[in-house]
């Protein structure tokens, strides 16, 4: 993926914070939390090795198949239990795993950050300057974007507190949820995931 290194890093702590807190909440709560906690959780990891810098860990050439057959897995998973919108991210990382195998970085090819950051032979010292074309399907790419800029505006709504105007049951209504607590955090981790999502489809 064609981002500076500090954006994976950035990209690396927010996923990986994202997953430590899912996987907190994946033990305890009602089962539909257990089970959101748990596909995030499995998001989260996915992502944060997918960003992880080239120039800290190369990933190996056979990186993207075991990608694709963990999250095809979890893809087919979600579409057995009808849960759409994880069966979309699953497919997602799928789309980008695949992106992957045409990089630089799979041909052992040198680079640096997240694929298309390292240095250039004979180009007059201008070292860390890459021209690479776009990997993955430019269609495909743009209608993910498009996905999760509309989920993340959404699922963002949603976590704004309600009308400080509407009267006392909007007041219960706010205290109710300010006390669901975990449920909440966990629908902010999930607009946190959206936004990651959507730095990595803008990388490619």
């Amino acid at each position: 993926m064609h981002t500076p290194s500090l954006v994976g890093w950035l990209l690396v702590l927010l996923c990986a914070a994202t997953g430590g807190y899912c996987l907190t909440q994946s033990r305890g709560g009602p089962p539909a939390q257990r089970v959101t906690a748990r596909c995030e959780a499995l998001m989260a990891v996915g992502m944060a090795a997918m960003a992880l810098p080239a120039s800290v860990a190369p990933p190996p050439a056979w990186s993207p198949w075991v990608f694709t057959a963990v999250f095809g897995a979890a893809a087919v998973w979600a579409l057995v239990r009808r849960h759409p919108h994880h069966a979309v991210g699953a497919l997602a990382m799928v789309y980008m795993a695949l992106a992957m195998v045409g990089m630089p970085d799979m041909a052992g090819h040198p680079a640096a950050g997240m694929g298309g950051m390292g240095g250039m032979d004979g180009m007059g010292g201008m070292t860390g300057m890459t021209h690479t074309a776009p990997a993955g399907v430019p269609l495909l790419t743009g209608l993910l974007l498009a996905y999760y800029a509309v989920y993340v505006l959404a699922a963002g709504v949603r976590l704004a507190p309600g009308d400080a105007g509407a009267g006392p049951r909007a007041a219960v209504g706010a205290e109710r949820g300010a006390c669901a607590g975990p449920p909440v955090v966990l629908r902010a981790c999930q607009v946190a995931m959206g936004l990651g999502m959507l730095a990595m489809l803008l990388a490619l």
